[in-house]
């Protein structure tokens, strides 16, 4: 490892990057969850559509979802599960307990096609899926075609108290008529799985930094998506790298940051799901970026210190009246 001298890092105003860092600190990133819960326990984690989970809740909960997996089904580590979940609170809980029960993750775009899912589930060989409601009737049509044993069905206000969760996920589904009719006789309601789960303790799987973490599929390429095989050690040093970046304008725990961009991309992934967890970090997930106004009226709420997010989408919002005149005084940086 080379120190941090003259010569070793780059300069700019307010930010010293070093040209190496050291990702040995974390063997997985199972271990940079568990200290983040640990050390922000009592501090808001993510946020959704008016609902918080703190660091301690979201440790407990995904250690439930570890568990079921653990105790209750037939996977292994090392085996594949499927996510297919927009910016909603159950993403985190289902990918950290994935982690944790020593699974490897398939991020899934909730958007793609029946054709494009069949290639993906087939193509990572997952033997498991968590699936939102409104895109479950899609998965549905094509399970008989792949090794999935295991689905995981979601509403989107499910992490709600009562009688807001029925509420909201009864105008969603009925009102809006968002949720498609699906049959999935074998699935299981994720509130269920984590119920079920309390009764068992997790047994952490031991990781190593050469493991693979996250199959990470892009349609960035000619012909059909590529899983790019992601180690517990790509994710750690680039966790590593932004973070280094980050800490010239980031103060632990004090940092709120809206979340936009998918969470199944690798993008949004490393950003909210490891670098801003390690700083402890609140998130704000926004499920439906693309409803400008919905967006802005959710802005409106916080003061945010961090907005990480595409051109497109930030050329959208300063043509919207509303969003102009947000206040903006705590806003530290802006990422595309």
């Amino acid at each position: 490892m080379l120190t941090e001298t003259e010569s070793s890092i780059h300069k700019e105003p307010g930010s010293w990057i070093p040209e190496s860092l050291n990702p040995h600190d974390f063997k997985s990133v199972t271990e940079v969850m568990k200290k983040s819960c640990a050390d922000f326990a009592g501090l808001p984690a993510f946020s959704c559509m008016g609902r918080t989970l703190s660091f301690k809740e979201l440790d407990v909960m995904s250690d439930n979802f570890a568990a079921y997996l653990q105790n209750e089904t037939d996977l292994v580590p090392g085996d594949r599960i499927a996510i297919q979940l927009p910016n909603v609170l159950q993403y985190p809980v289902v990918t950290f307990g994935a982690f944790k029960a020593g699974l490897i993750v398939v991020n899934t775009n909730p958007l793609y096609t029946p054709k494009e899912l069949e290639h993906q589930f087939n193509d990572s060989g997952a033997k498991a899926l968590v699936v939102f409601a409104n895109m479950a009737s899609t998965s549905e049509s094509i399970l008989d075609k792949t090794t999935i044993k295991h689905v995981f069905v979601t509403e989107i206000a499910d992490f709600h108290p009562q009688p807001k969760r029925l509420l909201i996920n009864s105008v969603v589904k009925y009102v809006k008529k968002m949720v498609p009719a699906f049959g999935l006789p074998m699935a299981k309601k994720l509130n269920d799985v984590l119920a079920k789960g309390q009764k068992y303790k997790v047994k952490l799987v031991d990781k190593k930094p050469g493991d693979i973490a996250v199959l990470q599929y892009t349609g960035g390429t000619t012909g059909v998506a590529k899983g790019a095989m992601l180690t517990h050690a790509n994710l750690v040093s680039n966790m590593h790298q932004l973070g280094e970046r980050l800490d010239a304008h980031c103060i632990q725990g004090k940092e709120i940051y809206v979340a936009p961009l998918p969470m199944y991309h690798i993008y949004a992934f490393i950003i909210h799901g490891l670098t801003l967890l390690e700083k402890g970090a609140q998130t704000v997930l926004i499920p439906n970026p693309r409803d400008i106004p919905g967006f802005v009226k959710e802005l409106s709420k916080w003061k945010i210190t961090g907005f990480v997010g595409l051109n497109t989408l930030f050329v959208a919002l300063c043509n919207n009246k509303e969003f102009q005149a947000l206040d903006f005084s705590t806003l530290k940086i802006t990422a595309s």
